[in-house]
Formats: structure tokens, sequence, C-alpha cells
């Protein structure tokens, strides 16, 4: 008796051995192609890095490091200047901010220091310094007909 049973369990132990390996080829297949995709996937970011690292290479010798703007002298904001420039064209502060398109309030709050204006603001303010008081009173004239 304990030779059938011997023999049941090797039989049944051979049988499930078989299953599994017929289950698991499949499953092995699989991981050798995704494993194979996943390499040529690797390769393919490594050649497309190299490829951009060429471009930013060539790309920062065709173009020049500074760009026209740069060549510009930057305007500096001084608030003690700004406050002259309102007194020599005779303008309230709500004068100047129609004249450079903001509030009262920011200009005020420029000349405390308690802010500083923007770029095209400055760009405004640099532009109010080439003009007199007739042509400030002018652009208001103007700015109060439309």
């Amino acid at each position: 008796m304990s030779d059938i049973a011997g023999l049941l369990k090797s039989e049944i132990t051979r049988l499930s051995k078989k299953v599994v390996r017929q289950h698991s080829a499949s499953l092995q297949k699989a991981s050798t192609t995704h494993r194979r995709q996943i390499a040529a996937l690797k390769k393919q970011i490594a050649d497309l890095q190299r490829e951009v690292a060429g471009l930013r290479r060539g790309l920062s010798k065709a173009v020049p490091a500074a760009p026209a703007e740069a060549d510009a002298p930057k305007t500096r904001f001084v608030a003690k200047g700004l406050k002259s420039l309102r007194t020599r064209l005779g303008l309230s502060a709500r004068e100047l901010g129609l004249l450079v398109g903001v509030s009262e309030q920011a200009v005020y709050n420029w000349e405390s220091k308690a802010a500083t204006p923007r770029a095209n603001a400055v760009a405004a303010i640099a532009e109010l310094r080439g003009i007199g008081k007739k042509e400030a009173r002018a652009r208001l004239e103007q700015l109060a007909a439309q």
C-alpha cells in the first residue's frame, strides 16, 4: 500500500511540475521580451540625451551669449530722482501716475521706497526725464481728451 501512495505522490508531483513549467514558460517569454524592450528604450533615451547635448552645444555656439537688449544700458530707479522729476515737471502724484500708467498710490509708494516700479514703468519714467513742463501738460491734456 505504501508503494501505491508513493507512486501516486510522485506522479502528482511530476504532473504538477509539468503544468507549472507550461504556465511559467509563457511568463518567461514575456519577461524576456519586456527586458529587451526596456534595454532598447534605455538605449534610445541615451541616444536622445546625447543628441540634445550636442544640439545645446551647437546652439550656444550659434546664438550670441547676450541678446540685443542687454547691450542697451539698464535704467536704474532711484526714489529721490522720481521725487525731483515730479517737482521739476510740476506734477502731482496723481498726474505723474496718469503719465506713467499707474495709480497715485503706486507713485507715492515708489517715492517712499515702499515699493519699486516694474520694468515697463521704469521705462516710462525714463522717457519722462527728457520732457519739460509744457510737454508734460500737453500729454496730460491729451490723456484727458481720450
